[in-house]
């Protein structure tokens, strides 16, 4: 059931199995999994899934390369709901752990918000991150290409570059290291610092070894139309032409609500076994937040894992329960 503000207080006192944060491919997955397995679930969903913005899905089997992100969002929700799962639109402010139950704190609505508690016995963090974009004073003109022509995965798109005239947007040393490998696809690289770091000696000369032009001017714009970029202007007024560019400038992760369990993280990703199961038994990280690949049919895997480890732990727990009610001596008189 999709749930609104006038009937999601009738399941504040439910307890579900399982309540998932995020509704990316990764989330539905994991919900759609639950469901599967008669499972109670809950999706709680922000709206900012990474998908959303992509424009096309060229890299999932199966699905004609035109496919924009939200349509499979879409028909992700549609399975879900259609499968018994409540979904909300909200965002978890704060989780605390009951032992046996996690309560959730979750606001709904940006404007005359209200805030609600929800408890489950199992959580799975799927919101996922967002790719930061070069902070021009006009962002609609970033918004104009990012997601078409303008990536933010070299693993996503890097085939869509070769031989192509490649700007690559950075905003700091590590970041820049990119550019060799974009190198694999095309030599034609210009590098673009935005004044935003010192760039060393070391780099330069790396840079001009493999032939890579290096711009460290502020760009004022992107160029281009229908949403396709054809370069940059600069603050000073110069123009470069380009066919197609990389944003690698890091990524905000979102799991704050997560901070106070200190859980087991390799850089900011959460680490996981190999049923993505975190360091707390009962939580469980998917998709782009953990260590792993950053790809929407990886993602889609760990929901499947997820749910089906959950499944599998409240099965041998009800059935020790069951088991150890069955040995209790009965009394006699």
């Amino acid at each position: 059931m999709k749930l609104t503000k006038q009937t999601l207080t009738e399941r504040t006192e439910h307890i579900y199995d399982v309540i998932v944060v995020g509704g990316g491919a990764g989330g539905l997955s994991a919900g759609i999994y639950l469901q599967r397995y008669l499972l109670s679930s809950l999706i709680i969903d922000k709206g900012k899934a990474r998908s959303f913005w992509m424009q096309e899905l060229h890299n999932y089997l199966g699905l004609p390369p035109d496919t924009p992100g939200r349509s499979l969002l879409r028909q992700g929700k549609e399975h879900f709901l259609s499968l018994g799962g409540d979904l909300l639109d909200g965002y978890v402010e704060e989780i605390l752990d009951e032992g046996e139950t996690f309560a959730v704190r979750v606001k709904v609505g940006r404007h005359d918000s209200s805030y609600h508690p929800f408890r489950t016995k199992y959580l799975i963090a799927a919101s996922g991150i967002i790719d930061y974009l070069p902070n021009l004073d006009h962002m609609r003109n970033v918004y104009d290409y990012a997601g078409y022509n303008l990536h933010v995965c070299l693993i996503c798109d890097g085939y869509e570059m070769v031989d192509k005239k490649v700007g690559v947007f950075v905003n700091s040393l590590s970041s820049a290291e990119v550019v060799f490998s974009l190198g694999w696809f095309t030599p034609h690289i210009t590098l673009f610092t935005q004044g935003l770091f010192e760039v060393t000696d070391e780099l330069r000369q790396k840079l001009q070894e493999h032939g890579y032009e290096l711009v460290e001017t502020p760009i004022k714009q992107f160029l281009g139309e229908d949403h396709q970029m054809s370069g940059v202007e600069l603050e000073n007024g110069q123009v470069i032409q380009l066919e197609a560019g990389l944003i690698s400038m890091g990524s905000k992760y979102h799991d704050d609500y997560l901070e106070k369990f200190n859980l087991e993280k390799q850089g900011e990703n959460l680490v996981t076994d190999r049923m993505a199961r975190t360091s707390h038994p009962r939580i469980f990280a998917i998709g782009d937040l953990k260590v792993g690949l950053n790809q929407v049919v990886i993602a889609a895997a760990d929901g499947a894992l997820a749910a089906t480890q959950i499944w599998r732990d409240l099965r041998r727990t009800i059935g020790a329960k069951h088991q150890a009610k069955t040995l209790q001596p009965t009394s006699t008189t």
